[in-house]
């Protein structure tokens, strides 16, 4: 993915709606950002000389201004036909709030830049992503904070609203798609089984197809709260016991038996931090990899270690429609946050396993 923010370009400049995605990670929101420019081919939607705006075009700029509540969907790469859809639908972007910022920005104020624009994300929208789900927000979660604020000419002719939103972004960034409202998304980071994770450098990228190379497949998909009961988060050490256990045997169904350490492979498992119990973020994923034989990262698998071959298909529509991707900005870092895994042991010429204490970088 480009250090840059990549521009689409279009005949007029004028309606130019950036979109600004957020991803809360670690306690931070790291920003993310894709411009989005809509080909109007006059000035006016009713037009003149030109026929006026597209359908699609008249329903992109609507919904890009869309109420709380809205759900709205894209499969183009510049969101050129964006559209309102009902949340139940696949969708990519919830929208959870309007911020006015007039009060800070009177009129001749020149429009933030990207910077300012994510810290006004951070300090206005975090707060309404709560109040919106009537629950934390898990800050290692799947949901993450995005921002629509108005172009640069609507900024001029006085537009101060910028509109919070929620998404769900891949490691690598791609944008995935969600199935029903945000306050129903159970908010654990998780993917479904069979899913193959990216190798991006030596870290976890985007899903791709498990004939690909990749970092990950995930071969098990398990709840915490069926083992530990109460609000206080079990220690990681009660979860690396139980997980230990319960990982091999879904390997061992998953594989028809592999021996993961004679293909030098290792299997990782997630653990869950006090933030994510608090938020009702229980699930967690069994997966395999392999690391580099220095010990400095992840290296490439290709095919899938199910045991017909091929990574089973999941029923969730969501996760089967094609994502969209998004530029990395270039403020942010470049590798994704590291959850927590434990592999099993191994000996022999296997690389040699990561300590407790220094996981792997992760999904």
């Amino acid at each position: 993915m480009s250090a840059e923010v990549e521009r689409f370009r279009s005949r007029n400049e004028r309606l130019r709606t950036w979109l600004l995605m957020a991803g809360v990670s670690l306690g931070a929101i790291i920003a993310l950002s894709l411009s989005v420019l809509f080909s109007w081919g006059n000035e006016d939607i009713t037009g003149g000389g030109g026929g006026g705006r597209s359908e699609a075009e008249i329903a992109a700029r609507e919904a890009f201004h869309s109420p709380p509540g809205s759900c709205l969907n894209w499969e183009l790469p510049d969101a050129g036909d964006a559209r309102k859809v009902g949340c139940e639908q696949p969708h990519l972007f919830e929208v959870i709030g309007v911020i006015d910022v007039a009060p800070q920005y009177p009129p001749g104020v020149p429009s933030p830049d990207l910077t300012q624009w994510r810290q006004l994300g951070q300090e206005r929208c975090a707060e309404t992503a709560e109040t919106y789900l009537k629950k934390p927000l898990d800050p290692l979660g799947k949901l993450s904070i995005g921002v629509l604020h108005p172009s640069n000419q609507e900024w001029a002719e006085g537009d101060r609203q910028l509109r919070c939103g929620l998404q769900w972004a891949a490691p690598g960034g791609q944008l995935q798609k969600l199935t029903g409202p945000a306050a129903e998304e159970d908010q654990s980071n998780v993917w479904q089984v069979g899913t193959c994770l990216a190798l991006t450098g030596k870290t976890v990228g985007d899903p791709v197809d498990c004939t690909q190379p990749h970092a990950y497949e995930i071969i098990g998909l398990l709840d915490l709260a069926d083992e530990f009961e109460g609000d206080e988060v079990p220690s990681a050490d009660d979860q690396k016991t139980w997980l230990d256990t319960e990982c091999s045997r879904i390997a061992d169904e998953y594989t028809g038996g592999t021996d993961l350490t004679e293909k030098k492979l290792i299997l990782t498992w997630d653990l869950r931090e006090a933030e994510s119990w608090e938020a009702g973020s229980t699930k967690v994923n069994c997966k395999v990899g392999a690391k580099l034989e220095d010990g400095s990262g992840l290296a490439p698998v290709t095919g899938s270690l199910h045991s017909d071959g091929q990574a089973p298909k999941t029923s969730d529509p969501a996760s089967e429609a094609p994502p969209t991707s998004v530029p990395e900005d270039p403020n942010s870092g470049n590798e994704p946050p590291a959850d927590n895994h434990e592999p099993v042991p191994s000996s022999g010429d296997v690389p040699p396993p990561v300590p407790p204490d220094a996981p792997l970088p992760g999904a």
